[in-house]
């Protein structure tokens, strides 16, 4: 048995579908009966559980084979580290009460790093926590989503402009589908690795400049790129709606990939195939509304 997290999410739904199709036995975890209907529809068996409950977690990952996890970051936190570290405590924890043998869980490109990269901060700490639980660890390192475009579609949209947060527009970066990161996740649970490892999992290179062109090609439009300075990133976010603390977290995300903190050094490296245009076409189809 395969217990997934995240199924209401792109990456966890992924990785239950990438396994119920191999005919694994699969288990996700789901905040309430009715979110589990759809999953029990399709074969799988949906548990009613908290990531911050320790004991019903373990309860959940007693007799599984491997464990899909992931670090949700809550945009209604007061504290985004406080958040972080009591869902760590309670991850790990479980992990070990279980004895889980192996666990895959969705990282980020820079989780190797201690401080200065805003929520990837949080993956830095489980990704330790987990080490010492006495698990396999496959910490799957992702590069930048390509799904993350779905952030500026309304403002393309309605402006016809597709902002960047600082970066040049035409520095080239891998940008994986959520799709893909699911496959690479199910294939790790499958066919586990004799001892932990770092994989970093990207995708193809793309401009912002030139994920502007699809997305506007896409919606009928051309679009103006621009690219904000830093000084404007925090105003713009909290402008958006996100609140202070969040705002001011994911500035110093957008700052770490602007000098270049974010840059593959795992392990090893597995890459997606999904062109960012299929993605955005998906994104944008009448069903993803």
């Amino acid at each position: 048995m395969y217990v997934i997290a995240g199924v209401t999410g792109r990456v966890g739904s992924a990785v239950a579908e990438a396994l119920l199709s191999e005919g694994a036995d699969v288990r996700v975890l789901v905040r309430s009966e009715a979110a589990g209907a759809g999953w029990r529809a399709r074969g799988a068996d949906g548990h009613v559980v908290d990531l911050a409950d320790r004991g019903g977690l373990a309860d959940a990952l007693r007799g599984a084979a491997g464990f899909f996890t992931l670090l949700p970051f809550d945009l209604t936190t007061d504290n985004v580290a406080a958040h972080a570290r009591k869902l760590t405590d309670s991850i790990s924890g479980a992990v070990h009460d279980a004895r889980v043998p192996h666990v895959v869980m969705l990282s980020s490109i820079g989780a190797d790093l201690s401080e200065g990269t805003g929520p990837i901060t949080g993956l830095y700490h489980l990704e330790q926590a987990l080490a010492v639980t006495g698990t396999t660890v496959t910490a799957m390192r992702a590069g930048h989503f390509q799904e993350k475009i779905i952030d500026v579609i309304d403002t393309a949209r309605s402006t016809g402009v597709y902002p960047v947060f600082g970066r040049s527009a035409d520095v080239a970066m891998p940008m994986i589908a959520t799709a893909d990161l699911g496959e690479i996740a199910a294939r790790a649970l499958l066919d586990p690795p004799s001892e932990s490892e770092t994989v970093d999992a990207i995708g193809p290179n793309y401009t912002e400049r030139e994920a502007a062109g699809l997305l506007g090609r896409a919606l009928g439009t051309t679009l103006e790129v621009v690219t904000l300075p830093q000084s404007a990133w925090v105003p713009a976010l909290t402008e958006a709606g996100f609140p202070g603390h969040i705002a001011d977290s994911l500035a110093e995300l957008y700052h770490a990939d602007d000098i270049g903190l974010l840059v593959p050094r795992g392990d090893r490296q597995v890459l997606g195939a999904t062109a960012l245009d299929v993605t955005i076409d998906r994104l944008l189809a009448p069903s993803a509304a």
